[in-house]
């Protein structure tokens, strides 16, 4: 997966390359699929526990953590991550050893 930097420097030499190649590369990207990592609430876990998860497996900063299990909380759920199934699937056995409800959508 494209970082959004490259993404926008690969647009821009496809467009001087001309339109052909540009549908290429949209059809590339409309058929790679992305799943969603979706952490649901509980009433196990606690919110330093839930954070603590997300720093270590998912790479979240603190803050950005602590966000997600806000919205954790208040929402029922968040999704975490977004990519590939092969690219969550280790994420999501990690969560679920850590004890939350998760899954790939």
């Amino acid at each position: 997966m494209l970082s959004a930097f490259e993404e926008e420097r690969y647009v821009s030499e496809v467009l001087k390359k001309g339109s052909d190649t540009l549908d290429l590369y949209k059809k590339s990207v409309a058929e790679e699929e992305v799943y969603d990592l979706v952490v649901f609430n509980d009433d196990v876990n606690t919110f330093e526990h839930v954070i603590n998860t997300l720093v270590k497996v998912c790479k979240h900063t603190f803050e950005q953590a602590e966000q997600c299990t806000l919205l954790i909380h208040y929402k029922g759920k968040c999704t975490v991550k977004t990519g590939a199934f092969e690219e969550l699937t280790p994420l999501r056995d990690h969560i679920l050893d850590a004890g939350s409800t998760v899954a790939i959508i």
